[in-house]
């Protein structure tokens, strides 16, 4: 079984996402300066980061064999993938006393919909 890091599906999504976060990071830090370049890129990397978490915790648990373990398997990579979410904003909100806020979910919204894209390649 290929580690879920090197199927074809995430690192397309790695790479769409990464690829996004610059994009809205340039253009943030055009509209408004270097505090929303930076927040609009520690938006972007929140997503990278549980895109990450996710390939991670879904590759460490068995191997499954029948639907059911599979549909357990994936609810427990996506809640990892939502905690690590929840603590990555919390500590970028609490820490970033100028984070501006608009370009911070710019980014992790629209990083967060370009996770979907993993349905769209194929091995």
């Amino acid at each position: 079984m290929t580690p879920p890091l090197k199927t074809k599906p995430i690192r397309t999504v790695l790479v769409w996402q990464a690829l996004a976060t610059v994009a809205i990071a340039a253009v943030s830090g055009v509209w408004a300066g270097l505090h929303a370049a930076l927040s609009a890129a520690l938006g972007g990397l929140v997503t990278l980061s549980s895109t990450v978490v996710y390939a991670f915790v879904l590759g460490i648990g068995p191997k499954a064999t029948t639907a059911g373990a599979s549909l357990v398997t994936m609810l427990r990579a996506e809640g990892a993938k939502i905690l690590w979410i929840i603590l990555q904003l919390w500590l970028v909100l609490a820490t970033y006393r100028d984070v501006v806020v608009a370009a911070l979910f710019a980014a992790f919204a629209v990083t967060v919909l370009l996770f979907s894209t993993a349905l769209l390649a194929r091995e």
